[in-house]
């Protein structure tokens, strides 16, 4: 009975340590997505690049969520393969380093957060306050789960259980090894997976020279954690985790058969077990980082042997430049693979519109008539882009086809559909709108302005969230684009009502600039909607969101008649 009251409480100390990593995680990517999209990929220079990833690791506690974004931007073109391997080496360092801090005693700080967090999540109707509540909230449940750990293990570590499966651990370190991959993969958290590795040594329930095996074996399962979540993408960007794999994998076999052969357990005990542990592990991921980073670029070709591009037949429709698209015939591959060719070229539509959007405000500034020219023909490329996969689509062949795979084929060519009417908003209605400003000589408001700028930073920062709902059908992005959509409209609203304020105190900026910046405002808004279209099919597949609330409102009247 004491067993499975142990193993109960384990079992429930990992869930809440997954949740609030995951609760921590989810709220930094929302809150600050555009920030770790311009700081990934704006470097040229692998160490730095790999130092971003650190940073952004430290920050997200997770290294698997830095490399699904590195794939994810170097499927869309955003990176290059050299640079976005640094990026997931210097995750996995920080990933390391934020063990070091979570590690300490801070059971004093757990009222505080919770406090803090819950005031901030449950008081406040604004969506960037709630969400560094639920940052906060996150990490005081990290320090709870922690502590709940320690509870459970304390009482049986004398008994004979334990003290068994820890010297069996102890005794087989290739055993150990394996379980500790299994975990990390199984928790989909090496962070989660090493905090509980260090707890049990911390406390004495199993020994160092176990510990360190099962860690070494987390660094491996990890490291197979962002290659599953990117099973369904393209093969050149696939190539990021597999390259990750073989790097982190083999250092830790080979770190394993070192140490355990040649018995220098103890010359890593520097200090207490559990803080070694922890030394070890940063030691570890330090080593291969600064060893690997700086031949990243050479590792390219072996590993396209390694996972070479599938082999596609000509087709007679094939007419249109594989220089503009990776799509080529539908029937010389599964559906799966297919599917995965329109997610790619969804994937560099969006990057596009958004290449277009990001410049659009200093078209309003100064009178460029090239730049106008240069969104025209950015915005033809879309335009080309949508051709292509109505085309591509059109050739699937649907005998081979589920009902779910046909429909959502359907929900892409929509989307692609949705990204062309948003480009044209940039290209048509936007540079319209600054070369009538231009013409007219009329200057928004100084408040008028940054109401503006304010609105196009909002739309910005959902273009990355778009991106990651493409890559992964992740639920809880797709709510926050909705969840945006209705903060942009917010912003819209507060803006227009300000603005007409402007107008009633007599603001001679106001009155002249009144129609460009409701123009504004609403082709903003409008892009946003297009953007956010992606989120729709997988809300309404999960029940989360209704296709319509006529029906209801309808058995409303009907049951107050």
């Amino acid at each position: 009975m004491a067993i499975a009251g142990f193993l109960i409480e384990i079992f429930a100390a990992t869930m809440l340590l997954l949740f609030a990593v995951r609760l921590v995680r989810t709220g930094i990517e929302r809150r600050f997505g555009a920030l770790f999209q311009s700081l990934l990929t704006r470097h040229s220079n692998t160490f730095v690049a790999g130092g971003a990833g650190m940073v952004l690791a430290t920050i997200l506690q997770s290294s698997a969520a830095v490399t699904v974004l590195l794939t994810g931007f170097a499927a869309a073109g955003m990176v290059s393969f050299g640079l976005a391997l640094a990026g997931v080496l210097g995750a996995d360092l920080g990933a390391a380093l934020v063990i070091q801090v979570l590690s300490y005693d801070l059971g004093w700080l757990q009222p505080v957060l919770l406090a803090l967090g819950g005031w901030l999540y449950l008081k406040s109707d604004r969506a960037n306050v709630r969400l560094i509540g639920r940052i906060v909230l996150g990490i005081a449940f990290i320090l709870v789960s922690l502590q709940f750990l320690r509870d459970a293990v304390d009482p049986i570590r004398e008994s004979a259980f334990l003290p068994a499966i820890a010297g069996y651990l102890e005794s087989d370190y290739f055993s150990a090894f394996i379980v500790g991959a299994v975990l990390a993969f199984v928790m989909h958290s090496s962070v989660a997976t090493i905090l509980m590795c260090v707890t049990l040594v911390q406390i004495g329930a199993i020994p160092f020279a176990a510990g360190l095996s099962l860690v070494l074996g987390a660094n491996l399962g990890s490291a197979f954690i962002p290659i599953w979540l990117t099973r369904d993408l393209t093969v050149s960007a696939r190539r990021i985790p597999l390259a990750n794999l073989l790097l982190r994998g083999s250092a830790a076999l080979v770190m394993l058969i070192v140490v355990n052969v040649t018995g220098t357990h103890q010359t890593l005990m520097v200090a207490g077990a559990g803080q070694s542990l922890i030394l070890a592990h940063i030691g570890f991921n330090l080593a291969v980082f600064v060893l690997a980073t700086g031949f990243v670029n050479w590792l390219e070709r072996p590993v396209t042997l390694l996972l070479p591009e599938p082999e596609v037949k000509a087709h007679p429709m094939d007419h249109f430049s594989d220089a503009l698209s990776p799509l080529n015939d539908p029937s010389a591959s599964g559906a799966n693979v297919a599917m995965s060719s329109v997610r790619h070229e969804l994937l560099q539509m969006v990057t596009q519109v958004e290449r277009m959007f990001r410049p659009v405000l200093d078209i309003y500034e100064q009178d460029d008539s090239d730049a106008i020219s240069a969104l025209w023909q950015q915005d033809e490329r879309v335009n080309a882009q949508l051709t292509e996969i109505r085309r591509f689509v059109a050739r699937m062949p649907r005998q081979n086809m589920s009902k779910a795979q046909i429909k959502a084929a359907r929900s892409l060519v929509e989307y692609a559909i949705r990204l062309e009417a948003a480009g044209d908003v940039v290209s048509n209605r936007m540079t319209r709108t600054a070369q009538i400003k231009h013409t007219e000589r009329t200057d928004f408001s100084a408040q008028g302005w940054k109401e503006l700028k304010d609105l196009h930073a909002a739309v910005l920062a959902s273009f990355s969230l778009a991106r990651h709902v493409l890559l992964v059908d992740d639920m809880d992005c797709a709510r926050r684009l909705v969840l945006d959509k209705a903060e942009v409209k917010r912003l819209s609203r507060n803006s227009r009502k300000a603005h007409l304020k402007r107008l009633e105190r007599g603001q001679t900026e106001s009155f002249a600039s009144s129609d460009l910046h409701l123009e504004t405002l609403r082709a903003m808004r409008d892009l946003h909607g297009h953007i956010a279209a992606i989120a729709y099919p997988i809300l309404y597949q999960s029940g989360q969101v209704l296709e319509t609330r006529l029906v209801t409102e309808m058995d409303n009247e009907t049951v107050e008649d």
